[in-house]
């Protein structure tokens, strides 16, 4: 039997094929599924853990805007720095 081609015009098709195609493909989307999996049962049982799931989203989100802009003002200082030196 000869292997199935892709559909010609689909865009996602080739992707499709290269995922899976590598082992780990599943797994990167079982692991989140089963994590939310567990999470939603623990909100189910325990609701108050849904305000510290949300707390620390938001320090996780304040830590990692810092972060961006620490990481934007470095650039803005080089470029400031590069376009002061003579050609």
């Amino acid at each position: 039997m000869a292997e199935p081609t892709p559909m010609p015009m689909c865009p996602m098709a080739k992707t499709c094929k290269g995922m899976m195609e590598k082992p780990f493909s599943s797994a990167m989307l079982i692991v989140p599924g089963l994590v939310f999996l567990g999470l939603g049962i623990l909100i189910v049982i325990e609701p108050r853990i849904l305000a510290w799931i949300i707390a620390a989203v938001f320090v996780l989100i304040g830590v990692m805007m810092l972060m961006m802009a620490g990481f934007v003002r470095r650039i803005g200082a080089k470029f400031q720095t590069m376009g002061d030196q003579p050609s």
